[in-house]
């Protein structure tokens, strides 16, 4: 691979990780630090309600950074591996978290080649992303922080988490709804899978550490269940931090200043995680 150069950070684009038979070449990017030494690395995991999105968005309130996210986390002396995952259109779970397990392999081989510390791995995600970015964490073996914006939990008790909240933008209990698509059906109508798609259900003592940033107006994922997954981290006595943005939207719609803080906290919970 030959890297471009923007400023101070090198960058790889449209990657491919994995060919699936039947299905689109998976893609990534890298963005790295100029640096000969070995960096800390995050894989971003984008969002969309597992149907729309693509590696290259952190969400629309981000939309005007320059540089990006990712490149502002590079120049912060880590490597950002960006990647695509196949949404619900394509395939339903647990397509999405193979894909992002296998990113993760594909990082794993390749960490002297990029100049990566192969002990120094986080995962952060954005809404469905967060979602996967915390089951990719609960899962694989040696990742070292997790990082979740707004990302849903418990798929099993998303209705009446939304429900308890008022929350009428999607009925999320809906044949239709984002959940229902990735998982093929409604929760009720396939427990065991709702169960293997909510990192509540995942957790275990040997987990990572965990920073959980939602806010209290979400309007599409209840906070309640960031709550549920700190609830779940604490009782098996796992490192969480979990931030309430109080009057925060979803994608930090319409608070460029409630962005700014959740960048800010991810990047002060990486510098200690993976110092």
């Amino acid at each position: 691979m030959r890297p471009h150069r923007h400023g101070d950070v090198r960058f790889w684009r449209a990657v491919e990780y994995a060919t699936v038979p039947g299905f689109r070449p998976l893609l990534l990017d890298v963005y790295r630090p100029d640096t000969r030494a070995a960096v800390p690395a995050v894989i971003f995991v984008h969002g969309g309600g597992w149907h729309v999105g693509s590696r290259s968005s952190v969400g629309p309130t981000f939309a005007d950074w320059l540089p990006s996210p990712l490149e502002q986390l590079a120049g912060k002396g880590f490597a950002v591996v960006s990647v695509d995952y196949r949404l619900t259109g394509e395939a339903r779970f647990p397509a999405q978290l193979d894909d992002v397990t296998t990113a993760l392999a594909w990082l794993r081989d390749r960490t002297d080649e990029l100049g990566i510390d192969p002990q120094r791995i986080a995962v952060w995600g954005e809404s469905a992303g967060g979602h996967l970015a915390a089951l990719l964490g609960l899962t694989a073996e040696g990742v070292a922080a997790v990082v979740s914006w707004y990302g849903p939990s418990d798929l099993s008790e998303f209705p009446s988490d939304a429900a308890e909240l008022g929350i009428s933008v999607a009925d999320p209990s809906a044949p239709d709804s984002r959940e229902a698509l990735l998982l093929g059906g409604r929760a009720t109508e396939v427990p065991e899978l709702a169960a293997q798609a909510s990192p509540v259900a995942r957790v275990h003592e040997n987990a990572p550490p965990f920073l959980l940033i939602h806010g209290t107006a979400d309007r599409f994922v209840p906070h309640r269940q960031s709550q549920r997954l700190a609830e779940a981290l604490e009782a098996k006595r796992v490192d969480v931090r979990l931030r309430l943005l109080a009057g925060a939207d979803h994608l930090w719609l319409g608070s460029p200043e409630t962005a700014r803080t959740a960048f800010d906290l991810t990047v002060e919970f990486l510098r200690e995680r993976l110092a």
